[in-house]
């Protein structure tokens, strides 16, 4: 007698979303691999990348100095043990003082929560306030992430078009884009990929708009600043912090850029002193960090933080990197918008297909982002945070791929 053993071969499925994201990571990521894979075979001088906001200077002396101190002089049970959920107190209160000295607020540590870089706190308030199909209205361009975060929430992404003069909201847009199912409006300035600032003039107006929106429909709508710039400003423009000008506003920072921390991933969520019903708001941001496993950042930078918040890297180069890159350009005939911050430069393509261009500059060994992912055809955006060298050295590059088109 013979028994006869049947495998049942049983499929498991996985999430099709996330192998897609996973198969299909964004333009800048693609285009950094690319060019990490390209500097193996002809070597790193003579590939111009242009793709990520990598920061290339160095962190200011205090962030290794601080290190050395807390790694030599704290106990490790504390320096490497966990925080609070939400980080430790004396951190939370360290940033509330220096945000109240610096903009003349009167923000509590007690609506901080520390993160892990400003995409996890982005997810996270984005989470935290979205029922499913709710609207999150975002400006062109846009960082390409908010489109991930907004769609693993459930929520609907609504686009607002830009003044094409400015690249500054088209308010009159605006107005028509918002609905009885907006729920958040995201800003970035200095703004990731232009390197616009949104002044006080501009805030201003954003924030009547939204309170007039708030009465008409009768509910709370979330203005998410996204500020992991904030200190990248060429000029003596005064910052106008957000939760002066518009009471509902939620404040998403990152160390990763100002103090070239890309890699640690710090950062904070600020729920402001005068959002309604802050308290319950607070704790949304709290159980959306527990439900994403996003809790106790880091410890080790939780207790560097208190020491660096006054502090930058060197800007002065990227404001050289700047003023080489654009004025290069210009004299070579592309045209580009003038950034009063961060450290990108948005470039016309020579063409309207800006990712075939793109691809046509890589004959050229120029690696340009195309703006396809950032909600708007026909540029590129070039990322300057690069050695002045680099940029040196990819203009006869710029030149070659301006007289392919030109010839």
């Amino acid at each position: 007698c013979f028994v006869k053993l049947y495998i049942i071969r049983v499929k498991i499925m996985n999430n099709k979303d996330m192998e897609m994201l996973g198969k299909q990571p964004s333009a800048i990521r693609q285009l950094f691999e690319y060019g990490k894979n390209r500097k193996k075979i002809i070597g790193n001088d003579n590939v111009f990348d242009f793709s990520i906001g990598n920061p290339n200077v160095a962190s200011p002396k205090e962030v290794t100095d601080n290190l050395m101190f807390l790694l030599n002089n704290v106990d490790p049970v504390f320096l490497h043990g966990y925080s609070s959920s939400s980080g430790h107190d004396f951190v939370k209160n360290a940033i509330a003082a220096y945000l109240n000295d610096t903009f003349n607020t009167n923000e509590d540590g007690k609506y901080i929560y520390l993160t892990t870089g400003a995409a996890a706190g982005l997810s996270i308030v984005i989470h935290a306030l979205l029922n499913k199909d709710e609207e999150v209205i975002i400006f062109t361009p846009y960082w390409p992430e908010y489109k991930v975060f907004v769609d693993k929430a459930l929520g609907k992404i609504v686009d607002v078009a830009p003044d094409f003069n400015t690249f500054l909201p088209d308010f009159t847009d605006l107005k028509n884009k918002i609905t009885n199912k907006t729920k958040i409006v995201i800003i970035n300035s200095p703004n990731n990929p232009t390197g616009v600032i949104y002044k006080e003039e501009t805030i201003k107006q954003l924030a009547n708009i939204l309170n007039e929106k708030q009465k008409e429909y009768g509910h709370d709508i979330y203005l998410l600043s996204d500020e992991p710039y904030r200190d990248l400003i060429y000029s003596n423009e005064k910052y106008p912090f957000i939760t002066n000008y518009y009471d509902n506003s939620i404040v998403v920072y990152s160390f990763s850029k100002s103090v070239s921390l890309p890699g640690e991933r710090i950062g904070y969520i600020l729920v402001g002193s005068k959002v309604n019903n802050k308290d319950d708001i607070f704790a949304s941001v709290m159980g959306a960090g527990r439900a994403l496993g996003y809790v106790c950042a880091t410890t080790l930078f939780q207790y560097l933080i208190p020491s660096i918040l006054s502090k930058t890297s060197d800007l002065s180069v990227y404001k050289t990197n700047r003023e080489l890159l654009y004025n290069s350009l210009k004299e070579i005939g592309y045209e580009a918008i003038y950034p009063e911050g961060a450290f990108y430069l948005f470039v016309k393509a020579l063409q309207e297909d800006s990712k075939e261009f793109s691809e046509i500059a890589k004959k050229y060994e120029l690696l340009l982002v195309p703006s396809d992912s950032f909600g708007l055809k026909g540029y590129v955006r070039i990322a300057y945070c690069v050695s002045t060298k680099q940029i040196k050295d990819s203009i006869p590059a710029f030149k070659k791929l301006y007289d392919h088109y030109r010839n």
